[in-house]
């Protein structure tokens, strides 16, 4: 039997936010109780021992082409990418990372900063060119992973820099275009936006430049100043160090390598104090029938 509409829905919002949080503040999460109980799996759950076996249950009917939604695709980058050719200790990940008036879905920082447009069978590509534009202003590098459906059309808009994936009906990925790391094209203004205040000033402080010595009401006024006449591709190269120290994931890599693969970029977007993620590998291994009884 196919799986509906209706049930892709439910399986889709097991991997929300909403269900984090809540296994994160007690260890159990009536939404998922609620959402498995409406879905399919607990007829499987003779099979399924955990939770966290349902989770994989749930991820491996919604990687179906023709069925996936954005999530899918960034567990694709997560796994294939971050933690298939680069490691936790080597890469910081950026979730919905602002740039201009967009926000980036993923952004890997390595040696470089890649920014990940993702473009699922279920999203439209009439934003596509501004958030292009956006962020090509802030990131070196930029790839829109899309559905196969969607390739032509995004060669079509995207720039000769930007790359073209697509996930594959096999769930790899796979390059239609390779994009090219170009930081100069950066805007050292668009980056400052993107920026906390402290991490901005770190920049500063890493390239020689005396920190401001004004009122917080007044600090973004004075670091445009600062920012507007330096170098693109020198403010970006600083950018991608001061950032994968202010934001590394090194602490937990150990933690997300031993996670059910299904949830790791969950997790990882979900900035889970040590004690919430303690907590959310607890439910993790709870068995299923026990967390069907969550309320």
């Amino acid at each position: 039997m196919g799986t509906d509409k209706t049930e892709l829905a439910v399986l889709a919002r097991l991997f929300a936010p909403a269900v984090f949080r809540e296994l994160g503040r007690s260890g159990e999460s009536p939404l998922f109780s609620r959402l498995i109980r409406q879905s399919r799996i607990p007829s499987d759950r003779g099979s399924l021992p955990t939770v966290g076996a349902a989770f994989e249950r749930a991820f491996q009917i919604l990687r179906t082409l023709g069925m996936r939604d954005e999530y899918v695709y960034r567990s694709a980058i997560i796994q294939k990418v971050v933690l298939g050719r680069h490691s936790l200790r080597t890469a910081s990940v950026l979730n919905e990372a602002r740039a201009g008036v967009c926000r980036a879905d993923l952004v890997v920082l390595n040696g470089t900063s890649t920014a990940y447009e993702i473009k699922s069978e279920r999203d439209s590509l009439a934003r596509l060119a501004n958030q292009l534009e956006n962020y090509r202003r802030v990131f070196a590098t930029v790839n829109v992973l899309a559905s196969p459906s969607h390739v032509p059309h995004v060669l079509a808009v995207a720039p000769e820099d930007v790359g073209v994936l697509a996930l594959s009906s096999r769930y790899t990925i796979h390059t239609v275009r390779a994009a090219l790391n170009v930081p100069e094209r950066t805007s050292p203004l668009a980056i400052l936006d993107a920026l906390r205040a402290n991490e901005a000033v770190s920049i500063l402080d890493a390239l020689g430049i005396d920190r401001p010595l004004v009122a917080n009401t007044r600090l973004r006024t004075v670091l445009k100043e600062a920012f507007a006449g330096l170098d693109p591709a020198v403010v970006h190269n600083q950018m991608v160090q001061t950032l994968r120290s202010s934001r590394s994931h090194v602490s937990i890599e150990t933690y997300i390598a031993d996670l059910p693969a299904s949830v790791r970029a969950a997790v990882l977007s979900g900035n889970l104090s040590s004690h919430s993620r303690s907590l959310v590998r607890q439910a993790i291994e709870t068995p299923l029938d026990a967390a069907l009884t969550w309320s």
